[in-house]
Parts: C-alpha cells; sequence; structure tokens
C-alpha cells in the first residue's frame, strides 16, 4: 500500500511540476511568451483588425516591430508625432498617420511602405513567400537587387515563426497610401 502512495505521490508531484513548468514558461503557441504577445498589443500605435488572423501572431508581431525590430524608425517618416519625439525630451508618441508607410530617404534608397496592399497583403502585396525571400536574402523584390538599408542580414536569422509574427501583424495594421512627404 506504502508503494502505491508513493507511487502515486510521484505522479502528481510530476504532473503538477510539468503543468507549472509549462503555463509559467510560455502560454502561447510555438515558445512567444503571452507577456509579450500582451506588450505587443499595448504598444501596437495604430487599431489593428483582428479578424482572420492569428492574434498570438499578431500580438507577437508587434512586439517585435514595435519592441525589437525598430521598424518604424525606417518606415515612419516622421516616426513620432508632433510633441512626441523622445529624443527632445518629450513623452514617445508614434506617428499613426504615417505609421509605416515609408519615405524616409537613406540617400538614393527610400524606406519601402509596408501596410497592406489593395489585396490585404502588407508591403505592396507581398506574400508570405515573398516576404521571406526578402527578409532572409534582401532580395528587393522590384528591382532583383540587395537592399543596402535594409537590416536584412540581421532579420534573416529569425525564426520562420517570428517572421510569420511580422508578417502576420503587417496585415493586420491599415492600409495607407505611401508617404506623400518623404523625408531625410
Amino acid at each position: 500500500m506504502k508503494k502505491h502512495v508513493l507511487a502515486w505521490s510521484l505522479v502528481l508531484l510530476v504532473a503538477l511540476f510539468t503543468m507549472f513548468t509549462l503555463s509559467s514558461a510560455s502560454a502561447a503557441p510555438g515558445g512567444s511568451s503571452e507577456s509579450q504577445i500582451q506588450r505587443g498589443f499595448e504598444i501596437a500605435p495604430v487599431p489593428l483588425d483582428l479578424k482572420g488572423k492569428n492574434p498570438a501572431l499578431v500580438g507577437l508581431g508587434s512586439y517585435i516591430v514595435n519592441a525589437q525590430g525598430g521598424c518604424n524608425d525606417c518606415h515612419t517618416y516622421p516616426p513620432f508625432a508632433p510633441g512626441g519625439d523622445p529624443y527632445l525630451g518629450q513623452p514617445k508618441k508614434i506617428n499613426a498617420a504615417q505609421y509605416l508607410t515609408g519615405g524616409r530617404q537613406f540617400g538614393p534608397f527610400t524606406s519601402r511602405n509596408l501596410t497592406p496592399g489593395p489585396t490585404g497583403l502588407p508591403a505592396g502585396d507581398l506574400t508570405f513567400a515573398m516576404f521571406l525571400k526578402i527578409m532572409q536574402t534582401g532580395i528587393d523584390p522590384d528591382t532583383g537587387s540587395l537592399l543596402q538599408v535594409m537590416p536584412w542580414v540581421v532579420y534573416g536569422d529569425m525564426t520562420d515563426r517570428d517572421l510569420s509574427a511580422i508578417y502576420e501583424y503587417l496585415k493586420a495594421i491599415p492600409s495607407r497610401p505611401d508617404n506623400p512627404n518623404p523625408g531625410p
């Protein structure tokens, strides 16, 4: 009898330990922490359309784009709304009107509009396969040449899941025309 009680106690202990470990380490699919997903929704500077999208990927994508990737710095011009430039000691406020619409000039290069195109796919209606190719190889789909400013060398080391999250997030942001006021 003692052996059975000990065996069942051990099984229960292992089960509880496993449950606790799994729930605290990662509640979201693919190893993304629930806090990153939640934070992604909190910091998204524009309303998100979640219809037909994976909310966990959208939240994680927002976290990567807005808290890790710095995409706004190059793909939004100007990156901050009037009175919201933290480099001037102001409380940070992203330029939501031009969010990810491109237009920042880097010498002869201009950052691309990443918002969804007419078919609802991001960055000029890129399929996921095209998006992956750009992010992993740096080949510009318009010219066939290597992107010279985009840090594709860094983003190419991301997991397909992280890149999928970015893609899902970009599908969820509002579609906007190219930035009408490109700047330096």
